[in-house]
């Protein structure tokens, strides 16, 4: 496995531009290992953290709780992403973040972000970009919920989720293992289970994808990007992996 410093500018490079010396401000990072089980919350809604937690191995999302003590997933974040890095801009957390299935983290301080921002300024575009990118996810997962059939709305998600893997290269085979019960897909999709069932049965049909015991198989992702109505321009990767 490769160290987390490494991980991360793996994932940033997806989108910027780092110089010999920015690497080497990144490779600097110190960290502490977590391992999470699932559902195991590491960020909560009103923290102040004083680290930014990298996702080292597996699955984590961002979250809100509902007073009836569902939850409305808003992201999902996969090896490479820095879930929190908004704790660097803001006071107090607004939203809570857990594993996905089992899950490692590392934390990195705060200080030595900053610190990092200002000796290296394409290190604080390049984590700031991150976080920009994040806010699009957010837009488009909107626009999804809210102006989308539901078969359009669940293929969307599926198409970026795999999309977003591919350019981490963590799909084997046009299958991705994507640890999402159904009760979790509901809730990011607004949807009941009843509906989750059948929208899943109708996207089978297509041929473009299946979805079983938290794996993806991806069929036809074309026809797939198609019917999710996908444009994977809002994720600004320099290399486009599909």
């Amino acid at each position: 496995m490769q160290l987390p410093p490494q991980i991360l500018l793996r994932k940033l490079k997806e989108h910027s531009r780092l110089t010999t010396a920015d690497v080497a401000e990144i490779n600097a990072f110190s960290y502490q290992i977590r391992h999470l089980q699932p559902g195991e919350d590491f960020i909560r809604q009103g923290d102040v953290p004083k680290v930014s937690a990298l996702v080292v191995s597996g699955m984590v999302a961002r979250y809100h709780m509902l007073d009836n003590g569902q939850r409305q997933y808003l992201s999902f974040h996969m090896a490479g992403d820095l879930p929190d890095a908004q704790a660097l801009f803001i006071d107090e957390m607004d939203h809570a973040v857990c594993a996905i299935g089992l899950a490692v983290i590392a934390s990195i301080p705060h200080k030595e972000i900053i610190r990092a921002f200002d000796r290296r300024p394409p290190v604080a575009f390049a984590i700031w970009r991150e976080t920009l990118i994040d806010a699009a996810i957010f837009r488009e997962a909107i626009t999804n919920n809210s102006a989308r059939t539901m078969e359009a709305r669940m293929a969307h998600l599926f198409s970026e989720l795999f999309y977003r893997a591919r350019a981490s290269s963590l799909i084997k085979d046009n299958t991705f293992h994507l640890p999402i019960d159904l009760t979790q897909l509901g809730e990011t999709l607004g949807m009941s289970i009843a509906t989750v069932n059948r929208t899943l049965n109708t996207l089978r049909t297509t041929s473009t994808m299946d979805f079983r015991h938290g794996t993806l198989t991806v069929q036809n992702w074309r026809k797939l990007a198609q019917i999710g109505q996908f444009n994977p321009g809002y994720l600004h990767l320099k290399k486009p992996p599909l």
